[in-house]
């Protein structure tokens, strides 16, 4: 069984303008709430993908590159052999992307990396191959080696 409570028939003793500022208020102290909620999630969500290594920003300019270089990171070069004999960056190493899952263990996991190939497409490419083998500090050549030879940085070989 249950109770009805009776329904009040007085009329309430608050003025309408009162009763409406009442309303106002617990509206806007919903709207904050929700706003908040909202925030909060949305950090959240940037740091998970923050930690997760999914923050694209890893392209590099040829100028950013020579200084990483001189600094003595570690440069992959995703070309193929036949690519790589004509002309490379010196003491950079060379694993053709088709082969780069295979060959993860050559990496340094302690060193930042850069990632190079002629015009920066397949650098992309092997950038994402060590995202997903758990790489964090890698980076690739924005227009590739064609870019840092445009620039005037040295090369290995016969540059076209």
């Amino acid at each position: 069984m249950s109770r009805k409570h009776p329904q009040s028939t007085q009329p309430s003793t608050e003025p309408a303008s009162h009763r409406r500022h009442k309303t106002h208020k617990r509206n806007l102290a919903w709207l904050w709430v929700s706003l908040g909620a909202l925030l909060v999630a949305v950090v959240g969500i940037l740091l998970l993908m923050h930690d997760a290594g999914t923050i694209l920003s890893i392209e590099i300019t040829p100028a950013q590159a020579y200084a990483k270089y001189q600094q003595g990171a570690f440069f992959l070069d995703v070309r193929t052999q036949d690519e790589w004999n004509q002309f490379h960056l010196l003491d950079s190493t060379l694993i053709p992307l088709d082969q780069l899952p295979n060959r993860l263990s050559e990496l340094p996991k302690d060193k930042e990396i850069v990632v190079v190939c002629l015009s920066g497409h397949r650098s992309q490419s092997g950038v994402t191959i060590l995202q997903q083998a758990g790489f964090k500090q890698i980076s690739y050549l924005s227009g590739g080696l064609q870019a840092w030879i445009a620039a005037g940085y040295p090369v290995e070989g016969t540059a076209p």
